[in-house]
């Protein structure tokens, strides 16, 4: 509906003073008769129920609407009032006959008429609701938009279709419309209608370089490759300064022309005019790439330096896990790190972050991360043994035996962790000096290691 809610009540005042002059009432007039005194009363009732109305107060609003219609019953914006009264307390039989009868005694009025149809589309009476908006678009051919939906809620996707083509062709390709008439495509599987649509709009408009995008989008989606890719080669031929179709073009070319793929990659990377979402997911598959291919490593780490402060979580995780891959556990910790502060509840993150504190040997950090993951993660056997080894090397083994041992309790069938933790119980008691219980242990550990 596109009632304008920003002069919505100031309409109102109009409408209401414009009908209630229609009864020939004088506000300003002094009482001196019987018809003074009907004048005053319809007077006070009519602004009662304005009054009652704006706090909400639907049922007191109808009474007086209602003593206003007893005195005189000729004025349109009354019934308009009650109407919607009416539809306030869902009395929605009430509501609909008020309504048409606003409408019977003041039948071109717009406003009238968009009232009664967004009733109807609120009770999913879409039949009577078409009548209605048909007789909106003659006053404004904004609800013709209005009929394409209502259109489509019927599952009337020709006439729908026929709706959007003609809005298109008066007023060019509107954002809104297109989401309908993709709609339209999705549900009736109409993908070779989709994709002819997009390419009458190449012919019709070939210097626009988002017809080509939305065209190569759907060729992908059609599992069309080879189109996609002579359509994004085609773009780049008419605007070969356009960054956006190297969103494309890169996937394309990885396979069999690398080095184009990588410059494509760097163009979207540097790019102005591309969201960082899109640009993030290039740069993960930037280091899927280079992990395969690593001679172009230096050529990742010139991308990852344009995107420095990202706020995907994903992509720093990837990149994290690259730098794991390759040794370089300083680089991998500052992306993990990076990572966790866009989403502090990651246990897999917090995880890789604590295992390398422990290789780079930052063991009060490992401890106070550990003991901090502890109180959200009680149950976790990963985070006690982690806790256990910070306090081994930081020399405090009564401090790991007690984290140890409950750790113990949460493993479940688990050897190798098992192992690792009666490997970590073993060391403690060396430092406490107590060998008998230090061999016990590693006794332990190394029967279970031969079980594996």
């Amino acid at each position: 509906m596109k009632k304008k809610v920003y002069i919505y009540f100031f309409l109102i005042g109009i409408l209401s003073l414009s009908q209630i002059a229609y009864a020939q009432v004088d506000f300003n007039k002094t009482p001196d008769d019987d018809l003074g005194n009907v004048e005053d009363q319809f007077q006070e009732h009519f602004y009662e129920a304005m009054k009652q109305k704006g706090i909400e107060n639907y049922d007191r609003a109808v009474e007086s609407l209602l003593k206003c219609i007893e005195l005189d019953a000729s004025v349109p914006v009354l019934y308009f009032e009650l109407g919607k009264s009416y539809n306030k307390l869902k009395n929605f039989g009430a509501a609909e006959d008020a309504l048409k009868k606003a409408i019977s005694k003041d039948p071109d009025n717009e406003w009238f008429l968009d009232e009664l149809y967004g009733f109807y589309i609120l009770q999913n009476e879409y039949d009577k609701a078409l009548k209605v908006v048909k007789q909106l678009v003659e006053y404004h051919p904004d609800y013709k938009e209005d009929l394409a939906s209502l259109y489509m809620r019927m599952e009337k996707y020709n006439d729908a279709l026929k709706i959007l083509d003609d809005l298109d062709a008066v007023h060019g390709i509107s954002f809104s419309r297109d989401i309908k008439r993709n709609r339209i495509y999705e549900l009736t599987g109409r993908k070779k209608d989709q994709i002819k649509n997009l390419e009458q709009r190449i012919d019709d408009n070939p210097e626009k370089e988002s017809n080509y995008l939305a065209l190569i989008y759907r060729y992908s989606q059609n599992n069309q490759e080879e189109k996609a890719f002579e359509t994004a080669k085609e773009l780049l031929k008419i605007n070969p300064n356009s960054q956006k179709v190297h969103l494309a073009l890169y996937k394309f070319y990885l396979e069999d022309e690398p080095e184009k793929a990588i410059e494509s990659m760097k163009i979207v990377v540097k790019s102005t005019q591309i969201k960082p979402e899109a640009k993030l997911k290039v740069l993960t598959d930037f280091v899927n790439f280079v992990g395969e291919n690593p001679e172009y490593e230096s050529d990742l780490i010139e991308a990852t330096a344009l995107v420095e402060g990202t706020n995907n979580s994903n992509t720093l995780s990837e990149l994290g896990q690259y730098y794991l891959a390759k040794g370089n556990k300083a680089k991998a910790l500052e992306n993990f790190e990076a990572a966790l502060k866009l989403e502090p509840n990651n246990f897999g993150i917090s995880k890789n972050i604590m295992l390398l504190y422990l290789d780079l040997k930052k063991f009060n950090l490992a401890n106070k991360k550990s003991s901090e993951a502890l109180e959200n993660y009680p149950s976790q056997p990963l985070l006690y043994l982690i806790n256990g080894v910070s306090y081994n090397q930081l020399n405090k083994p009564a401090e790991a035996i007690e984290v140890l041992e409950i750790g113990l309790d949460y493993i479940i069938d688990d050897t190798k962790m098992e192992s690792d933790f009666y490997t970590q119980l073993s060391k403690a008691y060396t430092l406490l000096g107590n060998t008998t219980k230090a061999k016990t242990f590693i006794d332990k550990a190394k029967q279970l290691q031969n079980t594996n």
